[in-house]
């Protein structure tokens, strides 16, 4: 019986967790429990939250006609900073928070503009992290006419967050080569194809302005050239595109879909239109057509607002935590929580549990240094008894609710290192809390359902290995901060090492300290035998030996340092040498917190999932930024630990290949491939930087800022985008170390470790040279991004499609001498006239396998378009209307140019007439 309990328990989990990937849920075509947050660094604005409404409202509508009566949005929480004042109307927050939310309201770091956008960390029909907007876009209605109205930016940002589609505009490349018919003529990138507008140029000097024709190359427009659309204009589609425009009302489909367009839809999607993403997805599958004109009810709204923190620590105290000295690493990690982690004015207490749960310390207020170190010589010794989870839940819950009157928006930290059949008996009472849990396994025989109450609660989830020093304990109690947003609150990992010292050796770690910390910095040591003899140097020079540490009877493995004001900037050097007459491990930690209040820290967000692309490998991903700028030119190294099996080292990549879906966008990616069969896996990033490699850079999926539109033959442009200096963006962070963890639980059919083939090439292009085709992709690996392939099979056609559909068929091209690197690198081949044969002005597309050293096959790549001989001049096939300026000057520009050169050709030849009479006249005289 207790076996069919816990089976129903996982099912049921497994199940929700699918509906829970994000807190919103479709019931009955309308999605509920968008949760919406407002960053706590926005000024107190009413009007902020009544224009979301209003977007919401709107977009509700948009989404149902472009969905073709099938999608709205039915309720929608909006959390309000806690930095606002109490309002009666607000509710108390449950599990919601801003860390989760699916929407983010907050002012841009540095002086860039409002732009909207969507984070998404994977490719085609993958969910995105969440989608971002700015006070000033929600405020300013001028800004309507940049980024057209509001509730349809909010539907196509959506569609990136909800389907992982891509955008089908492409601000890089406006333009490209089209071939129609017998002509080969410039198209604007979109979807469809054949909008009506005109390609100019916007030359400016100071806050004056004039337009000019674009410039034209024999093969496409100058650099900087942008199209202006018509408005109106006869086509209904697409949201991805021209959502800003009266009569788009519709998605592009498979009949209407742009394959030629140089867009990331294309790209991402292997030339699929939007509407055919979004019919795959599981919610066009649990949905079906509603038939009304507009949605069946209007958008609600929940306005939710956070109070203080509350935390209980939950804590296994069974008999087999006295395995492996894991109550002594409890007792370490627990302590850095308590006196250096957990936010000042939080409530927090502890609770432990064997065969029942005893109350340890009730829920107090964190105050002051005495409040912490009252708290820590609570924390447990002593290990017995069985294990009953449901006991220590319940327990935390009624000191909770003692205090605060209700568990909502309170948290649970719930460690353990067994299992409990039992723990399907506080299923109900988990759910009806309202209360997040936190939890961490410890070692290979935590109970298996575990963190199934983090995916209902919306809670963190982490494991540790068990070790002979409590750095990983320690590093899953620092992870624990606080959902707020408040940054400015929140500890930050700068430095967790673990190093095994051989005797009578010194062994250095440098920890650099960046400018953006510095507050409150700790630094700790923990050995495992006996004391090493140690020292820490400051970047000037001082030094703090081992009498300037901290170390309690209750935890003696373990020396701490605080360091008083702001530390110093630079690198800190710890020296460490191992005094005993064996070998030891030894652990080092930093934590620090940011510096000021009003400049974000660097940050690394470390995440590791099973990926929805073939194969459903594991991607393991970090993103590392400052404020909501991407950091890039990082060294990220990850490292995934599983009980049994050596820990496996990755370097993570922000190259645009491989398991790395957009090159410099502060995503580092990598697949990991060295599963060993089921159970948990524990992940840990390093991102180091130094001055100079990181710089910062601009979100580059942003929402389209319209440059203009034409209307009645008449040009009206927008003012052009701000351009920003090189020392807005290439800041200097400095030296800097971030530390971040995650986990994943893998239960597949089988215990056999899964076998990969080359992953996709994603980043092929290829262009002209001296009448030569030049391809160049990042080559993929044998095992996905690891490892070398065996060859490459490269293939081209005169139709994209027939590389997608029917690559085989294609034209073979040879490169039997072409010898695969090794994944990562830059891959390069030429192709000439004698080795393909192809008429002169001819757009050709060229698709490439790889194949490994078992034949496995990588899928089709990315398809690129190469001209072959470009032709002396392309046509133009953009619609100019008769009443354009700028059309009318262009082809009165030709027309001159055309009649110069006929007189110059007329003078050159009359010239070259008389000449030669001239010289015959004279050979004439001579001779006479």
């Amino acid at each position: 019986m207790g076996l069919m309990r816990s089976l129903v328990f996982l099912l049921f989990f497994q199940l929700l967790h699918v509906a829970k990937v994000s807190m919103v849920w479709l019931n009955k075509n309308g999605y509920e429990d968008l949760v919406v947050a407002i960053d706590p660094r926005v000024p107190e604005d009413a009007n902020i939250i009544l224009n979301t409404m209003n977007m919401m409202k709107n977009a509700s509508n948009y989404l149902f006609e472009t969905t073709k009566h099938r999608f709205f949005f039915k309720s929608v929480k909006i959390i309000i900073p806690k930095t606002w004042k109490k309002n009666t109307s607000y509710s108390r927050a449950k599990s919601e928070s801003y860390d989760k939310a699916d929407v983010i309201i907050a002012d841009p770091y540095m002086n860039h503009a409002d732009d909207v956008y969507t984070l998404q960390y994977g490719g085609c029909k993958e969910k995105g992290r969440y989608i971002r907007f700015t006070p000033k876009f929600l405020l300013n209605d001028n800004l309507t006419k940049v980024y057209g109205e509001k509730g349809r930016v909010f539907v196509h940002e959506w569609a990136h967050f909800r389907w992982g589609v891509f955008d089908e505009y492409n601000s890089d490349v406006p333009f490209y080569l089209s071939r129609n018919s017998e002509e080969t003529t410039v198209e604007a990138t979109s979807c469809p194809a054949g909008v009506t507008g005109v390609p100019v140029f916007q030359d400016c000097s100071g806050d004056k302005c004039e337009l000019r024709p674009c410039k034209h190359d024999g093969q496409l427009y100058e650099k900087g050239c942008v199209f202006i659309p018509d408005i109106p204009q006869s086509i209904s589609c697409s949201v991805m595109h021209l959502s800003h425009i009266p009569s788009v009302v519709e998605f592009c489909d498979k009949n209407t879909h742009n394959t030629e367009a140089p867009n990331r839809q294309n790209k991402m999607c292997n030339h699929k239109s939007t509407w055919e993403v979004i019919m795959e997805s599981d919610d066009f599958r649990n949905s079906s057509v509603v038939n009304a004109s507009a949605p069946p009810s209007e958008t609600t709204f929940t306005l939710l607002q956070n109070g203080d923190r509350a935390v209980i620590l939950v804590l296994d105290v069974s008999g087999s935590m006295s395995m492996r000295d894991r109550i002594r690493h409890l007792h370490s990690a627990a302590e850095v929580f308590l006196l250096h982690i957990i936010e000042i004015s939080s409530w927090v207490g502890i609770v432990t549990f064997n065969s029942d749960a005893s109350e340890k310390a009730p829920l107090q207020q964190i105050t002051n240094d005495a409040a912490r170190q009252k708290l820590v010589r609570c924390l447990p010794r002593i290990p017995n008894g069985q294990t009953n989870i449901c006991a220590g839940i319940r327990k935390g819950f009624q000191l909770i609710a003692g205090k605060m009157n209700t568990t909502y928006g309170s948290e649970i930290v719930l460690l353990t290192d067994g299992e409990d059949s039992g723990m399907a008996a506080c299923l109900d009472m988990v759910k009806q809390s309202g209360a997040k849990i936190h939890t961490i396994a410890l070692g290979p025989s935590a109970a298996k359902e575990l963190e199934e109450f983090s995916k209902l609660t919306g809670g963190l989830k982490f494991y540790a290995v068990d070790g002979v020093v409590p750095s990983k304990l320690t590093e899953a109690f620092s992870a624990i901060t606080s959902g707020s947003g408040d940054f400015s609150e929140q500890s930050i990992q700068l430095e967790s090492r673990e190093l095994v010292v051989q005797l009578s050796e010194w062994m250095n770690t440098t920890v650099p300290v960046d400018k953006t910390v510095g507050n409150d910095t700790f630094f700790r040591i923990s050995w495992s035998l006996s004391q090493p003899f140690f020292f820490l140097r400051d970047p000037k020079g001082k030094e703090y030996g081992s009498s300037n540490f901290t170390i309690d009877n209750s935890n003696p493995n373990t020396a701490r340092l605080s360091i008083s004001g702001t530390a110093e900037v630079g690198d800190w050097q710890f020296c460490i040498k191992n005094i005993r007459t064996e070998n030891q491990a030894v652990s080092v930690t930093a934590i620090s917190r940011p510096a000021s209040s009003d400049i974000p820290p660097v940050s690394t967000a470390a995440h590791m999932d099973r990926s929805n692309r073939a194969y459903n490998p594991v991607v393991v991903y970090a993103e590392v930024s400052q404020g909501f700028l991407p950091v890039l030119g990082a060294a990220v190294i990850a490292t995934i630990e599983k009980d049994g099996a050596a820990a496996v080292t990755l370097e993570l990549l922000d190259n645009g290949a491989g398991a790395d879906m957009m090159k410099n966008d502060g995503i580092y990616s990598r697949y990991f491939t060295s599963l060993q069969g089921n159970g948990r896996y524990s992940l840990k990033v390093n991102a180091r930087g130094t001055n100079t490699t990181t710089r910062l850079s601009l979100k580059q999926n942003r929402a389209l800022s319209i440059p203009g539109y034409r209307e009645n033959g008449k040009i009206y442009m927008n003012a052009p985008r701000p351009k920003f200096a090189d020392k807005e963006i290439k800041v200097r962070l400095g030296s800097f170390s971030r530390i971040s963890i995650s986990s994943l639980v893998v239960n597949t059919e089988g215990d056999s470790a899964p076998i990969y083939p080359p992953c996709k090439v994603t980043d092929l292009h290829a262009h002209t040279e001296n009448k030569t085709i030049v391809l160049s992709w990042t080559a993929p690996g044998g095992d996905l991004d690891n490892g070398k392939a065996d060859h490459y099979i490269i293939k081209s056609s005169e139709n994209i499609l027939e590389l997608r559909d029917h690559f085989d068929r294609a034209t073979y091209v040879d490169s039997s001498n072409l010898i695969p690197k090794e994944a990562g690198r830059e891959e390069s081949f030429k192709i000439t006239p004698e080795n393909f044969a192809v008429e002169d002005d001819t757009i050709i597309y060229f698709a490439i396998r790889a194949v490994d050293d078992t034949n496995l096959i990588s899928e089709v790549s990315n398809i690129a378009q190469a001209t072959w001989f470009i032709p002396p001049k392309a046509s133009v096939p953009l619609d100019y209307d008769s009443n354009d300026d700028a059309a009318n000057s262009t082809v009165k520009v030709a027309i001159v140019a055309l009649c110069v050169a006929v007189v110059c050709t007329i003078l050159i030849s009359t010239l070259c007439v008389l000449k030669k009479q001239a010289r015959r006249l004279q050979i004439i005289q001579n001779h006479v």
